[in-house]
């Protein structure tokens, strides 16, 4: 299979296109919709390096997938539908996401709490394709309880659960995130064959590298910080917990929350015609 990636400075967030080069099928994973919060504008820059890469290699866009519900950036996934085609699809569970932000933003007349904004909701296990490539779901909670990887021929695409080896593991502590849970996840994706390739959702490099976001299996067994094959759990857990004591929230979690819930729809406009993301006041 082929594998792009599609690196954004502003969010740190990586991207890919997988595609089947037998059918010219392919699936794109956790797109970004650019949004500046200073001045509540959203441009689609970097979806359209997505698209001029699908259109430039003539493949068909049969997926378009999330990791979880991001809360660092906005998914680009209802503008890329509309203009490539593709089902969505995000985890099963983003269902206990919804439960508990909806009512936080009062936003249950234009967010549905039972998933129906993805075309598809996936359990862990359930397989499906891009093209003659099949992938398999792995659910992976711990960072939010709704996580899931997609494990693609040689590759996992991990989301926000692991990070480059010198940097280590997502936060653990949103609502209904556990760092007992992140263990075990991480422990289901480093049980993979040691040549799995690892692709991970975001990168912040340490001084000296530039980006970074493919890894294997076997060098995130013996070399990540946080997780590597000599970490017992409760090592694990005792150091992410105090990681994240005091840990900022990010800067675009409430309009990524809000637009990321809807699958990347901005929600029902008001009756002049704009669409608002709402700021709830001593709330979180």
């Amino acid at each position: 299979m082929n594998v792009q990636p599609f690196f954004d400075p502003h969010t740190a967030t990586i991207s890919y296109v997988v595609a089947d080069p037998a059918t010219r099928a392919c699936a794109i994973i956790d797109p970004v919709l650019d949004y500046d919060p200073a001045r509540g504008r959203t441009s689609t820059h970097s979806a359209d390096r997505v698209i001029a890469h699908v259109r430039a290699h003539d493949y068909q866009v049969a997926w378009i997938l999330d990791t979880h519900v991001h809360a660092d950036h906005l998914t680009a996934a209802a503008y890329l539908k509309q203009i490539l085609g593709g089902m969505t699809g995000i985890g099963a569970k983003v269902t206990t996401v919804l439960r508990h932000w909806v009512p936080i933003f009062n936003t249950v007349h234009d967010t549905p709490l039972d998933g129906s904004q993805f075309d598809r909701l996936f359990a862990d296990g359930e397989i499906f394709r891009i093209g003659a490539l099949a992938a398999t779901v792995i659910e992976t909670p711990g960072h939010t309880p709704a996580c899931i990887s997609y494990h693609i021929g040689d590759a996992v695409f991990v989301g926000d659960t692991l990070f480059m080896p010198d940097y280590g593991t997502a936060r653990t502590d949103f609502p209904g995130g556990n760092a007992h849970a992140m263990y075990r996840s991480i422990r289901r994706l480093l049980a993979l064959p040691d040549s799995t390739r690892v692709f991970t959702c975001h990168d912040y490099p340490p001084e000296g590298r530039g980006p970074a976001w493919e890894s294997t299996v076997a060098e995130q067994r013996e070399k990540n910080i946080l997780i590597n094959d000599q970490v017992a759990e409760s090592d694990y857990v005792a150091e992410r917990s105090q990681r994240d004591r005091g840990k900022p929230a990010p800067q675009l979690l409430l309009p990524s929350l809000q637009v990321n819930l809807r699958a990347g729809e901005f929600g029902t406009p008001e009756d002049n015609g704009v669409r608002y993301i709402r700021i709830p006041i001593n709330a979180l």
